[in-house]
């Protein structure tokens, strides 16, 4: 079986599948409580993932899926600034079985205050994602776009930062 699927397991859900759902509840039950040492996808609540001793307010996770060859799963996005593709996720929704609807969201950095959407797309050629550019990225702004996936096709996922949205408000 391909990445994501044990067919020595009984159960139809793949690693990935369970940290994501995990995400979700999370984000759903933000709250600012004391938080725990070791940073980890499956930290509570929001907010433990950039510093244990934060108090800031955060209502999502942002994470990345891998794909089997270890390339950053991508989708697209309104366009804004010549930017349209991200890496960057928040979980809006799991269902069925290991099914999950994810918010697009839009990478960028700060610029004296602002936000400038980061273009994660390399060269002339817009194949591939630019890991130079990924490792500008340091402030995220949610879209108006989302993607339905399947979980299970994923081998990796990784846990960026908790950040406030404004999507909670």
């Amino acid at each position: 079986m391909g990445c994501g699927r044990n067919s020595d397991s009984h159960s139809n859900t793949s690693c990935v599948c369970d940290v994501v759902r995990a995400i979700k509840d999370i984000q759903d039950n933000a709250v600012n409580d004391e938080c725990v040492d070791c940073p980890s996808c499956f930290l509570e609540p929001l907010g433990t993932l950039v510093s244990p001793a934060r108090r800031d307010r955060a209502d999502t996770r942002v994470f990345v899926l891998k794909n089997a060859d270890g390339s950053p799963f991508h989708a697209f996005f309104s366009g804004e600034n010549n930017a349209c593709v991200s890496i960057f996720f928040r979980v809006e929704d799991v269902f069925d079985n290991c099914c999950a609807t994810l918010r697009v969201l839009i990478p960028g950095r700060s610029d004296n205050g602002g936000f400038v959407p980061v273009n994660l797309v390399a060269g002339g050629d817009r194949c591939c994602i630019n890991l130079e550019r990924v490792c500008q990225v340091n402030r995220f702004r949610a879209s108006n776009d989302c993607i339905t996936v399947d979980l299970n096709c994923f081998c990796a996922i990784q846990c960026i930062a908790d950040v406030d949205l404004g999507l909670c408000d």
